[in-house]
C-alpha cells in the first residue's frame, strides 16, 4: 500500500486514499486466473451447502443449522478481500480510499472474529451430539441454536468496532509510506503508523488473545471429552462413526485457527512473502476448504447434493 493525498497533522498526516500492494506484473494475469477460480469455487461451493441445506427437511438439524451459517460466513468473510484483489490485479487501479479501507479492515475483522466463535459453537454442538446424545434434542433446540448464531455474529461485529476505531485514529508521518499487503488489515496500518501505537498493538493482542484463544482453548477441552468418550465405545464402528461426525470440523478449526495466528500473534521478523501469504491464507483456506471437506466427507451432504441435482436436471415426469 502507499498513502496519498495527505494533510497536515502537526508532523504527522491523515490519509485519504490508499494504494494497495499489487502481484508482481510478470505473473498477475496467471494469479488473477487463480483467485477469481478460488473466489468461484468459494461462492459456488459454500452457497450449494446452503441451499442443500435449506431444501432438504432431513437436514434441518443444528448441525447443519449451524454449517449453513458457517457457509454464509465464509462467502461474507471471502468477499470483503477477494474482489478488491482480482480487480487490483485485472486493472492495475491499486487505490482505495481510506474510508473505504477502513470499512473493509471492519468487515474482516468482524467475520473472523464470528467464525471464532461460532466454531467454538459447533464444538459445543458436537460435544453434546456425543456426550450427551439422549439430552441433545432437549438441549439443542432451534431456538437456542437460532440465539448462538446470532451471539457468534454480533460478537464479532462488537468486537471489530475497537479495531476500527483505533485504526481510524492512526497518523502517519509520510505522505508515500509503503505497505507490503494486498487488503486493510490491522497488523499493516498499525506497522506504518505515526503516532504512538502502543494502545493499538495492546489492543490487538488481547482481543486476538481474548476472541481467538478463548474459543480455540474451549474447542480443545471440549475435543478433549469427546475424545474420551469416544473411546469408551466398545465397537470398532461406533468409534469410527462418532470420529467422522468430528473429524470435518476438526479439519475447519485447524485451517481457520492456525492462520489466524499466524497472521495475528505470531512471531514477527520472518520476510515479508511469507507474512503476505499468511494473511492471504487466513482469508480464503477456511472458505476454500468448508464446502470441499463437507462435501467430500459428509454422506448425508453428498447424498441431498446428488438426489438434488439428479431430481432437478434428468428425471422426467
Amino acid at each position: 500500500m502507499t498513502f496519498t493525498a495527505v494533510q497536515p497533522y502537526e508532523n504527522q498526516t491523515m490519509v485519504t486514499n490508499i494504494l494497495l500492494l499489487n502481484f508482481s506484473n510478470d505473473r498477475f494475469f496467471i494469479i488473477t486466473f487463480w483467485l477469481s477460480l478460488i473466489y468461484c469455487t468459494i461462492l459456488t461451493g459454500n452457497f450449494c451447502i446452503f441451499i442443500i441445506i435449506r431444501v432438504e427437511a432431513h437436514l434441518h438439524t443444528p448441525m447443519y443449522f449451524f454449517l449453513s451459517n458457517l457457509s454464509v460466513l465464509d462467502i461474507c468473510y471471502a468477499s470483503t478481500t477477494l474482489p478488491i484483489i482480482i480487480f487490483n490485479c485485472a486493472t492495475g487501479n491499486k487505490r482505495i480510499s481510506f474510508v473505504n479501507c477502513i470499512a473493509q479492515l471492519y468487515l474482516f475483522v468482524s467475520l473472523g472474529g464470528a467464525e471464532c466463535i461460532l466454531l467454538a459453537v459447533m464444538a459445543y454442538d458436537r460435544y453434546v451430539a456425543i456426550c450427551n446424545p439422549l439430552r441433545y434434542p432437549v438441549l439443542l433446540r432451534m431456538k437456542l441454536c437460532a440465539g448462538l448464531a446470532a451471539a457468534s455474529w454480533l460478537g464479532g461485529f462488537l468486537d471489530s468496532m475497537l479495531h476500527t476505531v483505533m485504526a481510524s485514529k492512526l497518523r502517519f508521518c509520510k505522505s508515500e509510506d509503503s505497505i507490503n499487503h494486498f487488503f486493510c488489515d490491522v497488523p499493516p496500518l498499525v506497522h506504518v503508523a505515526c503516532n504512538s501505537t502502543k494502545t493499538s498493538k495492546i489492543l490487538m493482542y488481547v482481543v486476538s488473545v481474548f476472541l481467538g484463544f478463548t474459543p480455540f482453548l474451549y474447542i480443545v477441552i471440549t475435543y478433549f471429552h469427546i475424545i474420551s468418550t469416544i473411546m469408551k465405545i466398545k465397537s470398532s464402528e461406533g468409534r469410527s462413526k462418532a470420529f467422522s461426525t468430528c473429524s470435518s470440523h476438526l479439519i475447519i478449526v485447524t485451517a481457520f485457527y492456525s492462520t489466524g495466528i499466524l497472521n495475528y500473534i505470531g512471531p514477527r521478523g520472518y520476510s515479508v512473502e511469507l507474512e503476505n501469504l499468511a494473511s492471504l491464507l487466513y482469508s480464503i483456506l477456511t472458505p476454500v476448504v468448508n464446502p470441499i471437506i463437507y462435501c467430500l466427507r459428509n454422506k448425508e451432504v453428498k447424498g441431498a447434493l446428488r438426489k438434488h441435482f439428479w431430481r432437478s436436471y434428468f428425471m422426467t415426469d
